[in-house]
């Protein structure tokens, strides 16, 4: 096992990255090319790589963050898919990690790729996708009722706006850097309404996405798609793709137009124009949200937990992880929420 920088990176090992990733379709998410790694270590953000080789051949990697004496995925904690990239049915030197005054390996997107890591694991929580084989015909086929009932209701709610406010305009892959900036403040407005964690209060998080829009004809990058109704913009989304898979990130609407729910009428044209732009999934990431239980076709598991052989850290995990569900089933509302984000997001 070596431990490399990103920029020390050579053409061997980035082939490897490469060849690994496309050996195994679980790894077909964007989190996993080694563009997402590259545009984190430009954006600012120090990111090394856990490289595994077996008789002078690399088997895996592992992109992350040094955070004192514990390691972090590669882009935490904006990472909805995270792992080591290898071959299928192979594994990977996770006790190796622990070296050099590194003591965990925490985690809170962990695809079941290996079972290396499956010591650590705490709990798991599904990440729902859209697969938009075929266009909105073939998700129409393959969607829930609900799904079914929403994508109805979003082209009635698109010639509503388009009534109320002008004809609607949808661009799916729209280059505008300051429709991004729009979109950022957007984003930021609703993590404060909701009392969330915001993202982007960190400056390297922005020059990231940034980077990701300029990042085209690759195969690999950011792509922002835009509704427009009239002069306003009424819902955008930013994401990344890679290759046949759009990962879907940062979704906004203009709160003045929710009763439009232009959210669903961006989704619909997204999954319509999918062919066109080559998607055949979008990930929708890990979460409860309402829409995308509505909208999924599938889901795969993603898992939380920490990877160490210290048995105090355990037992702090284990406190922390009551104190967070002790929160959640409280009474107290949203100051207990409060308190959960608080400690979550420590």
């Amino acid at each position: 096992m070596r431990i490399l920088r990103f920029d020390a990176l050579t053409g061997r090992e980035l082939d490897a990255w490469h060849t690994l990733r496309k050996a195994n379709p679980a790894l077909d998410s964007p989190y996993f090319h080694p563009g997402f790694a590259e545009a984190v270590h430009a954006s600012g953000r120090d990111v090394q790589v856990v490289i595994a080789e077996d008789r002078g051949d690399v088997t895996g990697l592992l992109a992350g963050h040094r955070e004192g004496a514990t390691v972090r995925p590669v882009g935490w904690p904006g990472a909805d898919f995270q792992g080591p990239v290898l071959a299928p049915g192979t594994s990977f030197p996770a006790a190796a990690m622990l070296t050099g005054g590194v003591r965990g390996f925490a985690f809170d997107h962990l695809l079941d790729v290996c079972p290396d890591f499956e010591p650590g694991v705490e709990s798991r929580r599904a990440s729902p996708y859209v697969d938009t084989t075929g266009g909105l015909d073939g998700y129409l086929g393959r969607a829930s009722r609900s799904g079914k009932e929403n994508l109805g209701q979003a082209r009635r709610r698109a010639r509503k706006a388009e009534k109320e406010l002008g004809p609607v305009r949808f661009v799916a892959d729209n280059p505008d850097p300051a429709l991004l900036d729009r979109v950022v403040e957007l984003k930021r407005a609703q993590y404060a309404a909701t009392g969330a964690r915001d993202y982007f209060a960190e400056p390297q998080r922005i020059a990231l996405v940034k980077r990701l829009l300029d990042t085209r004809g690759t195969g690999f990058g950011g792509i922002l798609s835009t509704v427009h109704a009239g002069p306003h913009l009424i819902a955008a989304h930013f994401g990344m793709r890679a290759d046949h898979v759009l990962h879907w990130w940062f979704p906004v609407y203009d709160p003045e137009f929710a009763h439009l729910a232009p959210g669903w009428i961006l989704l619909r044209e997204l999954v319509q124009t999918a062919p066109e732009l080559g998607f055949t999934r979008i990930d929708l990431g890990r979460g409860d949200d309402e829409y995308k239980r509505r909208a999924k076709t599938g889901e795969v598991t993603v898992s939380q937990g920490l990877y160490t052989r210290s048995p105090v850290r355990r037992i702090l995990r284990r406190a922390r992880n009551s104190a967070v569900a002790t929160a959640k089933s409280s009474a107290v509302g949203p100051a207990a929420r409060r308190v959960v984000r608080a400690i979550r997001n420590r």
